[in-house]
């Protein structure tokens, strides 16, 4: 009586390897062998850097929303708050026209409703923003109060931030090298391996970080009236991150 042999799993056939009824060369199986061995010889962290530094420039969102019966009589008298506005801008304060863009822009109507009457037009509404870049920082409280004696009614924020970010670069990446350099050598030390080379480099996100200040128009007219607003910058944070993958010895 013969003796069949049930083939289990793979079978090795001069030099090469079937499995699941594929034949898969020496070569293939040289290569799979190192990808699963290149695998498990490697560090993948992410690496994080941030520093601290003073802003050196404002960005400020200003702007005249005006009420009437019209849009024509709510454009209107809106158009002539917004002109003493960028009169303020450009010649008392001589901020040059590239730093003063249009941020908004509309007209609309104003609804009330009521159950006998439905929905009616009562009014409308005009508003024009400006995106204003301003660079003297000290003096950043006394333009808000300034735009609001000039008829400004909505100051919707200030951010701080740095104009020229790509000088802080170096030292965020520095940074974030040497906190993934730290990381893949506590990981290699647990695995009581040691670091090798590092095999590549990704950078992700990098920006600056810095709060938003908000101010309505009640706030900036009672600061006016009072002892001016005081801006404080404060500091602002520029990120980075590195995912960095190290060979592992």
């Amino acid at each position: 009586m013969k003796n069949w042999l049930k083939p289990v799993g793979a079978v090795l056939i001069a030099g090469a390897l079937v499995v699941g009824g594929s034949l898969i060369s020496g070569g293939a199986v040289q290569s799979v062998y190192a990808d699963n061995e290149a695998q498990r010889n490697v560090i993948n962290v992410t690496g994080s850097g941030e520093i601290s530094i003073k802003p050196d420039i404002a960005y400020i969102s200003v702007g005249v929303e005006t009420q009437a019966d019209t849009a024509k009589e709510a454009q209107s008298q809106n158009a002539a708050k917004m002109a003493k506005v960028n009169a303020l801008l450009k010649d008392t304060w001589k901020l040059d026209a590239k730093d003063i863009k249009t941020g908004q822009f509309s007209v609309q109507p104003n609804y009330t409703y009521s159950e006998k009457e439905g929905q009616k037009v009562k009014g409308y509404s005009a508003y024009h923003s400006l995106s204003v870049t301003y660079r003297d920082l000290d003096k950043v409280g006394q333009l808000l109060d300034e735009l609001t004696k000039a008829g400004a009614n909505r100051i919707d924020n200030v951010r701080f931030s740095t104009e020229n970010p790509d000088l802080y670069q170096e030292q965020v990446i520095q940074k974030a090298m040497a906190n993934a350099d730290l990381k893949a050598a506590a990981i290699a030390k647990a695995a009581k391996r040691q670091v090798g080379l590092v095999l590549s480099v990704t950078q992700g996100s990098s920006n600056d970080y810095a709060p938003y200040m908000n101010m309505s128009f009640a706030v900036a007219e009672k600061a006016s009236m009072d002892q001016g607003t005081s801006i404080e910058p404060g500091e602002i944070t520029v990120k980075t991150t590195l995912s960095v993958v190290y060979e592992m010895k």
